[in-house]
């Protein structure tokens, strides 16, 4: 019997990061629900923000989905330091992340008005 419950744990925990990987693939579609509080600032070439301090704000379409979905996941943690995108990263979970991560990726260098369609 204990043999049984080894073996069957062992197959559990096997399969767990291939479940894991399997939720967290982004769906572009499935972002187009969420992105409106990216659009304003990251789709327009050159923007800066001005709060607490003048920001950079860098265009994120066509950067890679891994780098934006970990960004997001270290202003979640505090581990990156801006107040409106801290609060944002933590209003959403892992599979928002990875779908607005899959929608920007996708997008490519598009003029912002072409990638709000």
């Amino acid at each position: 019997m204990n043999a049984t419950r080894f073996f069957l744990a062992a197959g559990l925990y096997a399969i767990t990061p291939f479940a894991s990987a399997q939720q967290a693939a982004g769906n572009p579609d499935a972002a187009k629900q969420y992105i409106s509080m990216c659009t304003g600032c990251h789709t327009i070439p050159g923007y800066q923000a001005s709060f607490p301090r003048v920001y950079h704000v860098p265009k994120i379409g066509g950067q890679s989905a891994k780098y934006i979905e970990s960004a997001l996941h270290a202003y979640k943690k505090g581990e990156r330091s801006h107040p409106t995108m801290k609060v944002i990263a933590e209003g959403l979970n892992d599979q928002q992340m990875a779908d607005i991560a899959a929608y920007y990726a996708a997008r490519g260098s598009e003029p912002a008005a072409v990638a709000n369609k």
